[in-house]
């Protein structure tokens, strides 16, 4: 059942002892006095529909625990620890000096509550509510956009790592799966004389090229053995565990090997392919991480966290964690959800977007464009044919007509797809050299957007445009500082509890800046002093 703090002080309660002590405007002091108006009891009620079994910790002080441990960075027993030793915690928490924390599983407990509630982000959308009370984001009609890669908690895994791994998780987690492999799962046995629970990496020379792809045709081959021996249609069905290691095991069988040289891929030769699989697995201890570049020289393995901000407070006003690449994790595609679910964003008031050209994408500027806001987006950038040459931009797009005109004034009607072909018109044209390298012509085909995009990049070019983009970049480049400052490695595994984290975090950085902002408490509500 749930907890309630019956509003009573303990005679050796910190705050009456100690809390001068408590650095003014921090957010330990604000909780000390406010953590009740802030995560009022029925907030939290529809977490324990009944009212039986022992009293949990009243939801203020989780509440208060969980923004503490990420504003700072600690582990569940960190946190456990502090709120019995520390007296900031204590005094944040309410708490005599001689009270015993809890024990961490507790925070894990709560956390898992909120998961599986229909407001799990309730904390977050407590702390965005103040925001919007105080008055601190009012008139101000920008919003920018932004993301950064999170590392992830585990270590990369490399082929022979993955497979030997998820063959072993199938015979945990598949009933009867031990025994098949047992059974069916030889050939690794048979190259390297250690079978699936044997401890370290297989015992073969790692720097012969014909050993390396023996032993990959032997694990590929076990695990597809496996899969062949396995009700496979019967543990889909039933799902749950089970069913996700089998469906692992299938996509780690595949994602990084190809038939060997002569091989068709059915005589059981296979070797590691000489290419990277989209949405690649790396690790089957978290399968949601995955492996991305922020820029061409900066590479990483996580997540990719985005933030919405305002950019004159530096107030973060949506969040969201997301795999760090795959279909429909791009900067742009979670950056225009986001902004349509701001909740600091009233039902048909139009706004400012900031972000820089990641998010410059046609189908953002559409999405932008349909809720009635301004994109202020660095533009996509454009790439042509020949270095130095003509690109889209150097080709007119007439809509009425119907029609594109190419820089050696020769037009062309577009299909409905809106593709044109200029060959015929190439092959005398002098201009070729700067348009096509094909021998056949230039071939063009408009994005679906392209007239969109055409008058964006023409709205860049206004000076008035770059300022404004200058101006408030650093305070963005600011907020995702904070974010990340000793937090760049994530506590979890999976998208949905390190999307949880982020929304803890954002809260207590937004109550941080609130404070620096002048938070204070009246009879009326929030403001700002």
């Amino acid at each position: 059942m749930q907890g309630r703090d019956d509003g009573q002080r303990e005679l050796l309660d910190v705050s009456s002892f100690a809390g001068h002590l408590l650095p003014a405007g921090s957010v330990f002091a604000f909780l000390a006095e406010h953590r009740h108006e802030l995560f009022p009891d029925d907030m939290f009620t529809d977490l324990f529909p009944t009212g039986r079994g022992r009293p949990s910790l009243p939801g203020d002080v989780v509440a208060s625990v969980l923004v503490l441990q990420t504003l700072h960075g600690l582990s569940d027993r960190e946190a456990a620890d502090a709120v019995t030793f520390d007296l900031r915690w204590k005094a944040a928490c309410g708490f005599a000096i001689d009270q015993a924390g809890f024990h961490p599983s507790t925070l894990t407990y709560w956390r898992r509550r909120l998961a599986a509630s229909d407001r799990p982000h309730r904390i977050f959308d407590a702390v965005r509510d103040v925001i919007t009370q105080t008055g601190a984001i009012v008139g101000k009609q920008r919003r920018a956009v932004d993301s950064t890669i999170l590392d992830d908690a585990v270590a990369r895994q490399d082929t022979v790592t993955q497979l030997i791994a998820q063959i072993r998780r199938v015979g945990r987690d598949v009933p009867g799966a031990a025994e098949q492999i047992t059974a069916v799962c030889t050939r690794l046995t048979a190259v390297t004389g250690d079978g699936y629970g044997q401890v370290g990496k297989p015992r073969i020379a790692w720097d012969d090229q014909d050993a390396l792809d023996g032993l990959v045709s032997a694990l590929v081959g076990d695990a597809l053995a496996l899969l062949g021996a396995l009700d496979i249609d019967t543990i889909e069905q039933q799902g749950g565990s089970a069913a996700d290691a089998v469906a692992l095991l299938a996509l780690v069988a595949g994602q990084d090997v190809e038939p060997a040289d002569g091989s068709d891929g059915t005589d059981g030769r296979w070797r590691i392919a000489r290419k990277v699989a989209p949405d690649r697995v790396i690790s089957t201890v978290d399968p949601e991480a995955r492996h991305a570049h922020k820029t061409v020289e900066r590479r990483q393995d996580g997540f990719k966290a985005h933030v919405v901000i305002e950019p004159e407070t530096g107030l973060a006003t949506a969040v969201a964690v997301t795999k760090a690449a795959g279909p429909g994790n791009s900067d742009a595609t979670v950056g225009a959800r986001l902004v349509a679910a701001d909740g600091t964003i009233s039902p048909g008031e139009t706004v400012e977007v900031l972000a820089d050209s990641a998010y410059g994408t046609g189908a953002m500027l559409a999405a932008l464009q349909n809720a009635g806001h301004t994109p202020v987006i660095k533009p996509w950038p454009l790439r042509s044919a020949v270095p130095g040459g003509f690109t889209i931009a150097d080709f007119a797009h007439d809509p009425v007509a119907g029609t594109i005109t190419c820089p050696a004034g020769n037009v062309r009607r577009l299909t409905s797809y809106g593709r044109a072909t200029f060959k015929a018109a190439c092959h005398p044209c002098p201009l070729k050299a700067q348009c096509t390298t094909s021998a056949a012509g230039r071939v063009i085909v408009l994005h679906e957007h392209d007239l969109l995009q055409r008058a964006h990049r023409e709205r860049a070019t206004d000076p008035g445009f770059q300022a404004t983009y200058r101006a408030l970049r650093p305070m963005v480049e600011r907020t995702i500082a904070w974010v990340t400052r000793g937090n760049r490695r994530v506590p979890f595994r999976g998208v949905d509890k390190n999307d949880a984290w982020l929304h803890h975090r954002a809260a207590g950085l937004n109550l941080r800046r609130l404070l620096t902002l002048g938070l204070t408490a009246t009879d009326h509500g929030w403001a700002l002093s």
